[in-house]
């Protein structure tokens, strides 16, 4: 898989902690303008990286690189930008820091205005924990973000949403292979709950009832929950998994200084469109 890689020294994290070498993994596509205005961020997503748009991306596509040059981002803890997995001592593994939201807009705002001297992005887009990070470009940078494209995720995380996250890291913890983070091996039968616990959300009860697994290649339900389920969540890193988890539970827009935890009032203070253009419609 190529990519880039843009590394920021000491960089400070909410937590409190500093990773002193952070690394922002991405990868760019197209060209930028002469005018530097046609610059889209697109944000990665839970368990994903920059190459799961790339179904999106492409001539004619939603992503389109002859319009636009797409920055597509990593999230800390997905395996590529900082993560437990690539760090060293003594940050590493289990004890890599718990990383925000906030944090990884930061870092990617380094990017775009040391990188690419961009002072504007036509649009921040995303999915899932991607939408998250829009949200907070909006609300972190309104002076600089045109526009933002989230969607299937939310701009505070809500009750439902930390129980399923909690129900997924706690079935994962249960492995005493685990080992608080240290591991030798692999938490398997860990990652195999994780992923039995993943398998009832994503999906309704009628999409289940109806058997849709099959029109999926899967046929039956045994064989789409452990080569579909499992298979997805066994190639992963535990302490990656666990530390993205960590930033989805404890995001809030709110929590930006100066809006109290009320993620309403920060919400309220994103600018519409400043200037009209056809080319992101």
């Amino acid at each position: 898989m190529e990519y880039q890689t843009f590394e920021i020294s000491e960089f400070p994290l909410e937590s409190g902690f500093v990773l002193p070498q952070a690394r922002v993994a991405y990868q760019s596509y197209g060209r930028l303008n002469a005018d530097k205005t046609n610059a889209v961020l697109l944000c990665s997503f839970y368990t994903g990286d920059h190459a799961g748009y790339d179904f999106l991306i492409g001539p004619d596509h939603c992503f389109d690189p002859n319009r636009y040059f797409v920055i597509s981002t990593n999230l800390f803890c997905n395996g590529l930008s900082s993560s437990p997995s690539n760090t060293p001592a003594p940050l590493g593994r289990g004890a890599f820091p718990p990383v925000s939201i906030r944090d990884n807009v930061r870092a990617q705002h380094a990017l775009v205005t040391q990188r690419y001297r961009l002072d504007t992005l036509a649009m921040v887009a995303g999915f899932s924990m991607g939408a998250q990070q829009a949200f907070q470009w909006a609300v972190s940078y309104p002076d600089m973000v045109e526009r933002i494209a989230p969607w299937c995720g939310h701009a505070h995380t809500t009750p439902h949403t930390f129980v399923f996250l909690d129900g997924l890291e706690a079935a994962l913890k249960t492995d005493a292979a685990w080992s608080d983070g240290y591991y030798t091996e692999p938490p398997r039968l860990g990652l195999r709950a994780m992923a039995r616990v993943a398998a009832g959300w994503p999906f309704s009860q009628a999409w289940y009832r109806k058997e849709l697994y099959k029109t999926l290649g899967y046929p039956t339900l045994h064989d789409f929950l452990i080569r579909f389920w499992e298979g997805f969540l066994l190639p992963h890193d535990a302490n990656d998994l666990l530390g993205n988890i960590q930033t989805w539970k404890m995001h809030n827009v709110g929590s930006t200084p100066g809006f109290d935890g009320d993620y309403k009032k920060a919400l309220g203070t994103i600018r519409k469109s400043w200037r009209k253009s056809a080319d992101c419609q």
